[in-house]
């Protein structure tokens, strides 16, 4: 069976009928005065998985996590972590820890103070800090700063400093509240694979929090996207970019094209659309809407193809605009190309070459098109 895209592991519970989740919010709704921030939500986590909530601000997914941690308690419905109901059960009780955006160290506090700062407070024996904080200094590679103060430090070292705070107490789950807003693109970069390396070296589930889409599809084995307290697809990252189940999703994952049409054929498998200009799009489809539908037809811009000359068969999958716009990216060079009707597509070409012979160039007539596999028929 083939897959939608790479994937980073071969762990995937959620496939397992029999599989129990580990986290589960069951009907859970969150209301603030006439506000509801989660509404009647339904959710299933799994043990060991990294799993990130996206969504826009305002969407409930902070509010979510944090009746999670005991910071909120919801309005109706139940959240299962390990087979317990743990209502009613304070923050400081639960096993879960989390890691605000914010890092929140004590400023007077040495590192290896902050991380045993937990761990004091639990009235642990002194040797046995000291071993812990010393495995946190090792796991998160800043034994050498362990006697600084967070204002020595940079952003990407307190952000481990905090890390290894949450992790110094064993939590069966660690929450991640925008845990790499604070830092610089690059470094975030780095940080993000440092995260993966070292949630699948603990054992133990991550749940992030992020209203970076780069940032989840990097990080997590699954994304729940979310809208105004509801979830709307939760799938791999791979899936949700590929195959996502709503105009929405399509549109709020990534760059995309939406081509509108309506249904004139199905069978075997493929879904024929007339669209505007002409343009007939034929599409592999899993779900055939009955012909005469109207319905939409997403498209990656990496997924189309641009070229001067015109495809074999013209009527189908291929259009005929004109450059609009160039912009250089320096991996890939993307196109906004205006059809006939004034609809403007834009296209993405990998720079494979540093040199281009006769490149395209602004006001050229171009072809735009596309396979049958390489789009999605949207459900809504």
């Amino acid at each position: 069976m083939k897959s939608l895209g790479n994937t980073r592991r071969s762990f995937a519970p959620w496939t397992d009928p029999d599989a129990t989740p580990f986290i589960t919010f069951r009907n859970v709704t969150k209301t603030f005065g006439d506000f509801t921030a989660v509404d009647n939500l339904t959710l299933d986590i799994y043990h060991r998985e990294f799993f990130a909530l996206l969504g826009a601000s305002g969407c409930g997914k902070s509010t979510l996590l944090r009746m999670l941690a005991g910071f909120e308690k919801p309005t109706s419905g139940e959240i299962i972590l390990d087979g317990q109901n743990i209502a009613g059960i304070p923050p400081y009780r639960r096993p879960v820890n989390m890691m605000f955006q914010s890092y929140a160290l004590f400023p007077h506090m040495t590192v290896e103070s902050n991380i045993g700062f937990g761990l004091r407070q639990d009235g642990m024996p002194k040797s046995q800090i000291a071993e812990r904080v010393a495995q946190m200094l090792k796991l998160v590679k800043l034994e050498q700063f362990a006697k600084r103060k967070p204002h020595q430090l940079s952003g990407g070292q307190r952000q481990r400093v905090a890390l290894a705070r949450s992790l110094a107490k064993r939590p069966k789950v660690l929450l991640l509240d925008e845990p790499l807003g604070a830092l610089d693109k690059k470094l975030r970069e780095e940080t993000q694979f440092e995260l993966m390396d070292l949630q699948q070296e603990l054992g133990l589930t991550f749940v992030v929090v992020t209203h970076d889409q780069e940032e989840a599809m990097t990080m997590a084995d699954r994304i729940a996207v979310m809208s105004h307290g509801e979830v709307i697809q939760v799938a791999t990252p791979a899936e949700i970019y590929e195959a996502p189940n709503s105009r929405f999703v399509a549109d709020f994952i990534g760059d995309v094209n939406i081509l509108e049409g309506k249904v004139t054929a199905s069978g075997n498998g493929r879904v024929e659309l007339a669209g505007a200009d002409g343009l007939t799009i034929r599409a592999a489809s899993g779900e055939i809407p009955a012909n005469g539908v109207s319905t939409g037809f997403a498209i990656r811009p990496e997924k189309l193809r641009v070229d001067r000359a015109a495809p074999a068969d013209p009527g189908v999958n291929a259009v005929e605009g004109e450059v609009w716009d160039i912009g250089y990216l320096g991996d890939m060079t993307v196109f906004h190309i205006r059809l006939a009707n004034g609809k403007v597509l834009k296209a993405s070409m990998l720079n494979a070459r540093r040199e281009v012979e006769d490149p395209i160039v602004y006001d050229e007539k171009v072809w735009v098109s596309f396979d049958e596999t390489a789009g999605v028929v949207l459900r809504d």
